[in-house]
């Protein structure tokens, strides 16, 4: 990194060392233990445990697969060898065995992202297996591990998960009584899962799984209520349980319906469709209406009142949460609605308020490395929007000059002209000396030695990135192997 100011370094550098926290190499001269099936085994390959990947999917095992591809790779096959050792695909696979923490069959989206940007040393098929097994068969509860439960069979059926109106006992066994259903997150996350697996399926040629994990992967639409404009609970008989408030949902920190967060927030969790969701909120100019609003919404309560229920809602603008990471996204919309420079606005807000060389520099969780990373690629000045599309997005850069060296030899740079803290806003954009109105590029191109070339200004261009021909790309149908 070259420019920025002293403490703009040290707040990179720091967080690029947090990164890796995680995952931990427990191998001893080619052996190892396993939680797993409690044996010791031998393997060339290392094996790694502790990965938060509720957290870590979406921009730490990213930022590794740029800068270590090779021990990437390891990691995923160390998680291929857990579910071949366990009979189910791990979430939070810690030194004693899988921990049952969060929601989500992540472990997809991490597995598809690696592949589609090139790191194919792992086994595909038994991955598949593994991640194909717990879409279908495992429960999808909150906090839960093992087989599925009549939930589960619901849906799988129906395409949402059900949830209790308020007041309303539970009567499944298997709900953890503390972390209850989560039921719209659950059908949100799982959404995007199923569509990273439907990907890998088309990888391996398996039309029907392809085709089966596709359908699933539209099951979001079903939780979005277009005349509320927001996600919402849906009840087994499929009607939208009443009363709801999409700031205070009910249940200990809104978990009857969200993780950690509430509709304003989840609105947004889509990835692998925002076109799609795009048009469910009622075109490209009613969503940026929608996402400027977010960032100024009232509380509805005085502050103390809103953190005493949600608890995890830190680092607030507005609605906006900076300190929870289904947050991460949502700034970099704004390059799905034909309006980057506003995205280039809010990444530099957020870095310059939140993320500081001070005790209070981190506004959340850091979740093993979750937090820094999300610090490390948005001050780098770009981001991966979506696990599983090899491209990036651009934000706005902090420092005038970024170079990475690959692990293939080659250097990808990205260099910033008239670059301070007022010119936030890119005016121009080149590709190895060819200039662009797009503000994504592939990560094949990056492995090629790439070479960005931004022009900064103290007012945006909006015409920059606007075309939606040259939108980033996040569609049910896209193919990231292709892009077709």
């Amino acid at each position: 990194m070259e420019g920025g100011t002293p403490a703009q370094r040290r707040v990179f550098y720091t967080a690029l060392y947090r990164c890796y926290e995680r995952m931990v190499d427990i191998s001893e001269d080619g052996g190892y233990y396993s939680a797993f099936d409690h044996q010791v085994h031998q393997d060339p390959r290392p094996f790694y445990v502790d990965n938060w990947i509720w957290d870590t999917y979406r921009a730490l095992e990213p930022l590794q697969t740029l800068l270590n591809p090779e021990q990437e790779a390891d990691k995923i096959q160390s998680y291929v060898r857990m579910y071949e050792q366990s009979g189910w695909m791990p979430s939070f696979a810690v030194l004693w065995g899988d921990a049952p923490c969060m929601i989500g069959n992540h472990a997809a989206a991490w597995m598809a992202d690696a592949w589609f940007k090139g790191v194919t040393n792992f086994d595909l098929s038994a991955a598949y297996a593994g991640l194909r097994k717990n879409s279908l068969d495992a429960t999808l509860l909150p906090w839960r591990n093992g087989p599925k439960t009549r939930l589960d069979d619901f849906y799988n059926e129906h395409g949402w998960f059900p949830g209790l109106r308020p007041g309303e006992k539970e009567t499944v066994a298997e709900v953890n009584p503390n972390e209850l259903r989560q039921s719209v997150s659950v059908t949100l996350e799982q959404s995007y899962d199923d569509w990273c697996a439907a990907q890998l399926a088309r990888q391996l040629g398996n039309v029907a799984d392809y085709r089966l994990f596709l359908k699933r992967a539209a099951f979001y639409k079903n939780v979005y209520r277009a005349d509320k404009g927001f996600v919402w609970p849906k009840d087994e008989d499929g009607k939208w349980i009443e009363p709801f408030d999409p700031k205070f949902p009910t249940g200990r920190g809104g978990r009857d319906y969200f993780a950690e967060n509430n509709a304003y927030t989840y609105n947004w969790d889509v990835q692998h469709d925002f076109s799609g969701l795009i048009q469910l909120m009622g075109g490209p100019g009613a969503a940026e209406a929608k996402l400027d609003q977010l960032f100024r919404e009232d509380l509805g309560v005085p502050r103390y009142a809103f953190y005493n229920y949600s608890p995890d809602s830190t680092g607030l603008v507005g609605e906006f949460v900076m300190g929870n990471e289904p947050s991460f996204v949502i700034p970099y919309v704004y390059n799905h609605l034909g309006a980057p420079w506003k995205t280039q606005k809010r990444i530099r807000q957020l870095l310059e308020f939140w993320f500081t060389d001070t005790p209070l520099g981190i506004p959340g969780d850091e979740d093993g490395g979750a937090m820094s990373a999300f610090v490390v690629f948005s001050m780098m000045g770009f981001y991966p929007v979506v696990p599983g599309v090899p491209v990036y997005e651009m934000g706005s850069p902090v420092f005038d000059r970024v170079t990475i060296r690959l692990h293939n030899g080659k250097t990808f740079r990205l260099i910033c002209k008239n670059n301070s803290p007022d010119n936030k806003y890119i005016r121009s954009v080149r590709f190895n000396g060819r200039p662009q109105d797009q503000i994504w590029f592939r990560h094949s191109d990056v492995l090629k030695g790439l070479t960005i070339r931004l022009d900064m200004a103290d007012m945006p261009d909006t015409s920059l990135g606007a075309n939606p021909a040259n939108f980033p790309p996040s569609s049910m149908n896209l193919n990231p192997a292709t892009f077709e």
